[in-house]
């Protein structure tokens, strides 16, 4: 049966160790002008901040977390406001992201290819910055053209498995979704090194 094409972002489906799937409060700068979606990878920026990743292969080292959603004063309204998503050029002083930032967290996301088990262990990069105003839902998938098992070579995640989900399983067409992990010296918490 072929699988749903419906990209949802990176969503946390467990810990490698049966931790606590919980989040971390990171800043935004007042004016940061590109949406972050509930999904979607995110980089640690100097002074402990956040912002939207993209393809990070050439920046080593800089992933946070994913995003799950932020907190800030609405200057329109000056309501308290919650969000799942970060609306581009939020003009506020106290913007909270809040990030699953620990590195043992298992996410489940879709390919934008045929992904397979035999991608097990292999590093992969991301792609997709889109997503949902209206719901707040990313749209980055798992970049299936970049699966490498070579110990060397970079990529953002490591699939260790493919997903137990019915209608997103099926390895013999484009979509599945795969359980993936941080790949060591991709996120901030694995590396010995500053920002």
């Amino acid at each position: 049966m072929a699988n749903k094409d419906a990209a949802f972002g990176f969503r946390p489906v467990g810990h490698l160790s049966g931790g606590l799937i919980r989040t971390r409060e990171y800043s935004i700068a007042a004016n940061y002008g590109q949406n972050i979606f509930r999904g979607q990878p995110v980089l640690a920026v100097t002074a402990g901040g956040i912002e939207r990743a993209t393809d990070t292969s050439g920046t080593v080292g800089l992933i946070a977390g994913v995003f799950s959603g932020c907190f800030y004063t609405d200057p329109t309204t000056s309501k308290p406001t919650f969000s799942k998503y970060y609306p581009a050029s939020t003009n506020a002083t106290d913007i909270k992201a809040y990030i699953w930032d620990d590195p043992h967290i298992v996410f489940e996301v879709q390919h934008d290819g045929t992904g397979t088990a035999a991608m097990n262990f292999a590093n992969l990069d991301f792609t997709g910055t889109g997503g949902s105003t209206i719901n707040g839902q990313s749209s980055s998938e798992i970049d299936t053209s970049t699966a490498n098992a070579s110990s060397s070579a970079g990529g953002d995640f490591k699939q260790i498995g493919i997903s137990t989900d019915p209608d997103n399983s099926d390895t013999g067409s484009a979509n599945a979704n795969a359980y993936v992990v941080f790949s060591t010296g991709e996120h901030i918490h694995k590396l010995i090194t500053a920002v």
